[in-house]
C-alpha cells in the first residue's frame, strides 16, 4: 500500500514539474517577445534640416569667449552639436551626462554647446553650471540650419562635415544612440531595429 502512494506521488511530482517547465519556456518566450517591442530606442529622429548622410553647410561660429569654430569643414575629429537652453530643465539635468560622454569620447570627438538668444544670460549659465571648458556658441542661423524646434537637440558630424547622427535627447541613452549609431553605420537606432525608415 505504501509502495503504491509513493508510485503515485512521483507520478504526481513528474507531472507537476514538466508543467512547471512548460510555463516556465511560455513566461521566456513572452519575455522574449516583450523585450524585442520595447527594444532599447535611440534619440529621436526628425526629418528637418541636413538629412543622415548629408553634407551640412560650411560655417565658422564664434564661442562666448571668442574661439572659432568651423562647423562643415575637413577635419580628423567629429564634432557633436548639442544644442540647449538654460530654461530647459532637461538640459541641465543631462549636462554632467554630456561632460562624462566628452571624457569618454575625447579620443575622437568635440563637443560643442549651441543656444541663442542674450548672450549674459548664457554667459551666467556657463558660470553657474562650470560650463567653462565646452566652447558655447550663440548663433540663431545655426539652429535655423538644423531646423531645432525642441530642446535638447544633438547632431553629429564626421570628419568630413557630413551628418552621421541627430535627434532629440531626453537621457543618457539618447545620447549614447548617436555615438552607436555612427559606429555602425546607420542613421539611427530605430532603422537598424527595423523600427523606422531612412529620412
Amino acid at each position: 500500500m505504501a509502495l503504491q502512494v509513493m508510485s503515485v506521488a512521483v507520478i504526481i511530482l513528474g507531472v507537476l514539474v514538466i508543467a512547471s517547465l512548460t510555463v516556465l519556456l511560455a513566461l521566456a518566450r513572452q519575455v522574449g517577445v516583450l523585450f524585442e517591442r520595447i527594444a532599447p530606442m535611440g534619440a529621436l529622429v526628425t526629418d528637418s534640416g541636413p538629412s543622415i548622410g548629408e553634407s551640412v553647410p560650411r560655417m565658422n561660429l564664434t564661442t562666448l569667449d571668442g574661439r572659432l569654430v568651423s562647423v562643415g569643414a575637413a577635419r580628423d575629429r567629429s564634432q557633436l552639436f548639442f544644442f540647449l537652453s538654460p530654461e530647459c530643465p532637461v538640459c541641465k539635468r543631462l549636462l554632467p551626462i554630456l561632460k562624462s560622454a566628452r571624457t569618454a569620447e575625447a579620443g575622437w570627438l568635440d563637443v560643442v554647446l549651441a543656444s541663442d538668444g542674450e548672450r549674459s544670460v548664457h554667459e551666467r549659465f556657463v558660470r553657474e553650471r562650470g560650463l567653462h571648458d565646452f566652447p558655447y556658441v550663440l548663433s540663431r542661423d545655426f539652429g535655423m540650419t538644423f531646423r531645432v524646434g525642441r530642446l535638447p537637440f544633438a547632431v553629429l558630424i564626421d570628419g568630413s562635415g557630413v551628418v552621421r547622427a541627430k535627434g532629440l535627447v531626453n537621457n543618457r541613452e539618447h545620447l549614447e544612440s548617436l555615438f552607436l549609431a555612427k559606429e555602425i553605420g546607420s542613421p539611427s537606432i530605430q532603422h537598424y531595429l527595423g523600427k523606422a525608415p531612412v529620412e
